[in-house]
Parts: C-alpha cells; sequence; structure tokens
C-alpha cells in the first residue's frame, strides 16, 4: 500500500546559462519560459508548487503570473542546493516530506511524469526516484550529452533501481537501454543529506551530479515512462519549442 506523502514541486530558476541566457524569461508562446513549466507542474495537481529564483527578476515573473517565488542565494553551486534552501525557506516546520525538483527548461512536460516521479517514492523504500525512458534512436547510445541510466528491470516492471548513470552507452550486451530524463522526486531527509555532501570522485568525473548519491549508498529507484520532454538548452532548441506550441494553439 502506498504511503501517504506531502509533496512539494519546487523549480530551481537561474539567469546565467552558458548556452542561452536569460533564459527563464525567454518568450514562449507569449509567456515566460518559467511560467509555462509552472503552469505544467500546476497541472500535475499533487501539491504546492514553488520557483526557487536566484534572481529578482524570475521572481517578479513568475508573481505577475500569479505563482509563488522564493527569492534564494545567488551563488549556489547547483539546483538541488537552490532547492533545498527554497523548501527550508517555505516550509521551516518540515509538513511537506517530498520534494520534486523539476528542471526549469521543459515547457512541454506531460504532468503524468511528475505524477510519475511521485509515484516511485510512495511505493518504495528509494530515498529519491527519477526518470527513465527507453532509447529508440541507436545514435542517441553515441551521444555524450544524453544522460544513460543503467537500471533493472523485469520483464514488463515500470520501475526498478537505477544501479549507474553514465554518459557513455551503458550497460554492454543485448537489451533495452534508459535515457535519463532529469526529474527527482526526494525524500526530504534524503535531500538536505544529498546537499550536505561533498562533490564525490566519480560525480565529478562523469559530471552527472546523481552520481554523488549513488556513491553515498542512496538508493535511486527509476520510472519508465514513455517519452522524452525536449528541454531547451540552445537558442536551436527554443525556435523548436516556440514551433511546437505554435502547432499546439493551432489545433
Amino acid at each position: 500500500m502506498a504511503e501517504a506523502l506531502k509533496p512539494v514541486i519546487v523549480i530551481p530558476a537561474r539567469m546565467a546559462s552558458t548556452r542561452l541566457p536569460g533564459k527563464p524569461l525567454a518568450n514562449i508562446a507569449g509567456k515566460p519560459m518559467i511560467v509555462q513549466v509552472l503552469e505544467r507542474a500546476k497541472e500535475a495537481d499533487i501539491g504546492p508548487v514553488l520557483v526557487a529564483c536566484a534572481e529578482q527578476e524570475i521572481a517578479d515573473a513568475v508573481t505577475g503570473a500569479g505563482g509563488q517565488a522564493i527569492l534564494t542565494k545567488p551563488d549556489h553551486p547547483s539546483g538541488s542546493d537552490r532547492v533545498h534552501e527554497a523548501v527550508e525557506l517555505f516550509d521551516p516546520a518540515g509538513t511537506h516530506d517530498v520534494i520534486i525538483n523539476l528542471q526549469g527548461d521543459l515547457p512541454l512536460l506531460d504532468p503524468s511524469a511528475i505524477r510519475a516521479s511521485l509515484k516511485s517514492v510512495e511505493e518504495s523504500a528509494a530515498d529519491l526516484a527519477t526518470l527513465v525512458a527507453k532509447i529508440n534512436d541507436p545514435a542517441e547510445l553515441d551521444d555524450e550529452s544524453a544522460v544513460k541510466a543503467v537500471v533493472s528491470l523485469l520483464p514488463g516492471a515500470k520501475r526498478g533501481p537505477a544501479l549507474w548513470f553514465s554518459r557513455l552507452k551503458a550497460p554492454g550486451g543485448e537489451g533495452a537501454h534508459y535515457h535519463h530524463i532529469g526529474i527527482y522526486a526526494y525524500r526530504r531527509a534524503a535531500l538536505a543529506r544529498f546537499v550536505a555532501l561533498p562533490p564525490s570522485p566519480l560525480e565529478m568525473r562523469e559530471k552527472l551530479e546523481q552520481l554523488r548519491a549513488l556513491e553515498a549508498g542512496m538508493r535511486i529507484d527509476a520510472a519508465l515512462v514513455d517519452t522524452v520532454p525536449l528541454g531547451v538548452d540552445t537558442p536551436e532548441d527554443l525556435a523548436r519549442i516556440r514551433e511546437m506550441f505554435k502547432a499546439r494553439i493551432a489545433r
């Protein structure tokens, strides 16, 4: 039986981006991207939604759209640290026991994916949960920008323990490979433990933050979903997303 949890969704956002500076405020269908993501999070309908902002202009855009913004320290080393600060400011009493860390560059995310990450924590003893999708394009296996998850999945299973993450093709042998989708549902104590840990050796080698949790012995479960949401990292991604929104509006 699933345990009753009280989640909160937190979307970290900052203006600095190497490939697309200022992307939280990029206009998509008449709204800043961060507002589009905020709306997808609200559509999941699982609890309050916060935007953890590094800068005041992001907070102004969020509150102007009726959302709740938490202004955090600007110099956090990662989104996870920003999320942790925002939760402690929003809920110092510890009412919310699961924190969903949602990337701020997924304006077309299916809200059901957010619910799937929460379900994985509810129905397991995992410290945190994330999402994966089956890789169908062989070229993606050689693309080091596409993070692969090594997940132990029994035939027909939709969830299993994530044993490793890599930018290289893994594991070897015949069988499915999985694309990691960077949405995390943390138990609150697990998030506090995670941000208190120093960066780990293999995390720094692969440049994948989630390896810090595995190296510390934390359990990550991965839920299998059907598709990988398009993230916005480059001007080309932004142009593509804008066209996809136009197509949605035209339907």
